[in-house]
C-alpha cells in the first residue's frame, strides 16, 4: 500500500516535470482526456450507481444525493469542462510586470505554478475531474481525497484522467486520488508540510472550520456560502421573485444558493405574499422574523441560529429590515463572506451595497447562482474562495498560480 509520504514525495517530483510542460501539450492531453470521459460513459455511471446505492443506505439527504448523482448530461458537461480549460490562456510563464533599476537590473514578475496542491472534498464527483484539469493546465501536481460517498465514482474519473497521462508519456503522479477515506488520513494529508504546498478544502462550513483549525499547510478557505438577497424598498416585485426563486431552487444544496432573504419594511406587506407563494410553489420551507410572521402567519419562526446557518436545504429565512443600512449591517454579521445580492433600482443604493457588503461576489439584480466558474469564463473552478489573501471568488488558472521575480544583470553589486 502507498504511504501519504510516498504520495507526496510523487507528487512534489511530478509537480516540477508538469511546470515545464509547453501549452500545447497540456492542450492536448487535456483534449483527450475529456474525449476519454465522454467514451467511458457507461462505466462512470456504473460506479456511480454503486455510490448512490449505499448513500441511499446510508440516509444521506435527498439534496445530496443530487450533488452526488452523475447522469450522461453531467458527464458530458465535465468533459466539456475539459475542452475549455484546454482553450483557456496558459497563466504560466505570464509577465506581470516588469522594469529596469537606476543600476540598469532589469526586474521581470513572472507567473509561476504553486507546485503540489490537495485537495479535500465532499460528495461532488465532477470536483475530481474540475481540479485535475485546472491544476494540470496551471502546471501543477494534485492530491485529491474525496469524500466516501463518492468513492467508487472518483476512483474511475481518475483512472481514466491518469490513464491518459500515462498513454502520451507523462507521470500519472500528476494527478493522484487517496482512496482511504477515514478522518486519519485526512488529518495527515493536512499535516503534509513536507510535500504539499496549498490545500483547499470544499464542503460544510463546519468541515472547513475543522480543516483551518487542523491544517499545518496553508489552507485557501472554500465554499461555505450563508448567501443572501436583499429586496431595497426601491425595487421591482417581478424581479426580486424571479431572482430568489431561482437563487433558492434551482439547487438548494450548491454553496451558491441563496439562503436568506432580507427584505426593506416599507415593501414586505405587498411583496411577502406573492414570494412565499412561488417559493412555496417550488416546496421551500420558509421561517422569519416577528415582523415577517405578522405578514406570513403561516411560517415558522426563525431562531438566532437560523441567521448563520447554511441550510443546503429547502429552508429559507426571511428578516424585515427598516433600511438599507440595517441591511448591510444583519448582513455582514452573519454571512460567510460567499456572495450577497440586492434587488434594487436605485443606482445609489446599488454602489453603497456594493460598496459596503463584505462578500467575495457581490450582485445587483441578478441571482447569486452565478458566482461559478464556469459562468465566470474560467472554464471551470477549483472552488470559491471567501478568504482576502492570494485569492478571492471563483478561483480559475491565475488563482492556482504565484510568481517569482527574475532580476538580470550584467555584474551590478549593491553600493555600500
Amino acid at each position: 500500500m502507498t504511504t501519504l509520504n510516498e504520495i507526496g514525495a510523487a507528487a512534489q517530483q511530478a509537480s516540477a516535470a508538469l511546470s515545464q510542460l509547453p501549452t500545447k501539450t497540456k492542450n492536448q492531453v487535456l483534449h483527450q482526456m475529456g474525449v476519454k470521459l465522454q467514451a467511458a460513459q457507461a462505466d462512470i455511471i456504473a460506479a456511480n450507481q454503486l455510490d448512490l446505492a449505499q448513500a441511499t443506505t446510508n440516509g444521506v439527504r435527498q439534496v445530496m444525493l443530487d450533488r452526488l448523482k452523475l447522469t450522461p448530461n453531467r458527464i458530458d458537461a465535465m468533459a466539456q469542462g475539459l475542452f475549455q480549460v484546454a482553450g483557456l490562456k496558459d497563466p504560466v510563464g505570464d509577465v506581470v510586470r516588469g522594469w529596469q533599476t537606476e543600476l540598469g537590473l532589469q526586474i521581470v514578475q513572472r507567473r509561476v505554478p504553486l507546485g503540489v496542491i490537495a485537495m479535500i472534498y465532499e460528495a461532488r464527483p465532477n470536483v475530481t475531474v474540475d481540479a485535475a484539469a485546472l491544476c494540470f493546465k496551471s502546471g501543477n501536481a494534485v492530491i485529491l481525497r474525496g469524500g466516501k460517498e463518492a468513492l467508487q465514482t472518483n476512483r474511475v474519473l481518475a483512472a481514466l484522467l491518469r490513464q491518459v497521462l500515462t498513454e502520451v508519456g507523462i507521470t500519472p503522479d500528476a494527478i493522484q486520488l487517496i482512496t482511504d477515506t477515514s478522518h486519519e488520513t485526512a488529518h495527515a494529508l493536512m499535516q503534509l508540510t513536507d510535500y504539499v504546498d496549498v490545500l483547499i478544502p470544499r464542503g460544510s462550513g463546519a468541515f472547513i472550520k475543522t480543516v483551518v483549525a487542523t491544517a499545518t499547510v496553508p489552507v485557501i478557505e472554500t465554499g461555505a456560502g450563508n448567501c443572501h438577497v436583499y429586496v431595497d424598498a426601491d425595487s421591482d416585485l417581478e424581479m426580486a421573485i424571479q431572482v430568489i426563486v431561482n437563487a433558492k431552487t434551482q439547487r438548494p444544496a450548491v454553496c451558491n444558493a441563496m439562503e436568506k432573504l432580507v427584505i426593506h419594511q416599507a415593501v414586505a406587506p405587498a411583496y411577502l405574499p406573492k414570494i412565499a407563494q412561488a417559493l412555496k410553489e417550488k416546496q421551500v420551507e420558509l421561517r422569519g422574523d416577528l415582523e415577517a410572521q405578522n405578514i406570513l402567519p403561516d411560517i415558522e419562526s426563525a431562531s438566532e441560529e437560523d441567521w448563520s446557518t447554511e441550510y443546503n436545504d429547502a429552508i429559507l429565512a426571511i428578516k424585515v429590515v427598516p433600511s438599507l443600512s440595517a441591511a448591510i449591517q444583519h448582513i455582514n454579521r452573519y454571512n460567510t463572506q460567499h456572495s450577497e445580492a440586492i434587488i434594487t433600482n436605485n443606482y445609489q443604493h446599488a454602489q453603497t451595497f456594493t460598496n459596503q457588503i463584505n462578500a467575495a461576489v457581490v450582485y445587483v439584480n441578478a441571482s447569486t447562482r452565478f458566482t461559478d466558474g464556469f459562468e465566470f469564463g474560467f472554464g471551470a473552478e477549483i472552488g470559491i474562495s471567501t478568504q482576502k489573501l492570494h485569492a478571492r471568488g471563483p478561483m480559475g488558472l491565475n488563482e492556482l498560480t504565484t510568481t517569482k521575480y527574475v532580476v538580470q544583470g550584467n555584474g551590478q553589486v549593491r553600493p555600500s
